[in-house]
C-alpha cells in the first residue's frame, strides 16, 4: 500500500538498514517496528509542532542513561497526563543535534539495545478479548 503522505525523516530508515523493519501509519505519524517491538515514531505534523521529531519507545528506568547519550531528549509533552515525565521520549526536530542524535539512536537499535523498544499491547477485538 502506497501512502499519500511521505514518511517524515526517512533518513532514519536508511540508518536502520540492514535491520528488517516495518513502517506503519500510527495516529497521523509513522511507527517503526523491528521484530515484535515498536522502536520509534516519526512525527512531523502541523498540529503541536513542539512534539515533532523522532519519538523513542523506552521506559522510565532507562531515561537517565539515555539522557547521558542524548542531552536534547525530552518527554513527549502531549502524552503527559499531569503525573510527570512520560515513558515515551523524543529527540525534537528543532534540536541542534537532531540528526546526529537520531543516527546514534539508530545505531543503538541496530545493536539491539534493550533500553529501546516496547511490545505493543494487543488490541481487544472479537477474537482476542
Amino acid at each position: 500500500m502506497v501512502s499519500k503522505k511521505p514518511v517524515p525523516f526517512d533518513f532514519v530508515l536508511e540508518y536502520l538498514e540492514p535491520l528488517p523493519y516495518v513502517v506503519k501509519p500510527f495516529f497521523g505519524c509513522y511507527g517503526v517496528y523491528v521484530g515484535h517491538k515498536i522502536v520509534l515514531i516519526l512525527r512531523d505534523r502541523k498540529d503541536h509542532p513542539e512534539v515533532n521529531g523522532v519519538w523513542i519507545a523506552t521506559s522510565h528506568e532507562h531515561h537517565e542513561s539515555l539522557r547521558k547519550k542524548f542531552p536534547s531528549m525530552q518527554s513527549v509533552s502531549i502524552l503527559n497526563d499531569g503525573t510527570g515525565e512520560t515513558g515515551w521520549q523524543m529527540i525534537p526536530v528543532i534540536a541542534n543535534d537532531f540528526e546526529s542524535s537520531v543516527l546514534e539512536l539508530c545505531q543503538l537499535i541496530r545493536r539491539k539495545d534493550e533500553r529501546i523498544g516496547k511490545v505493543p499491547k494487543k488490541k481487544k477485538g472479537k477474537n482476542n478479548g
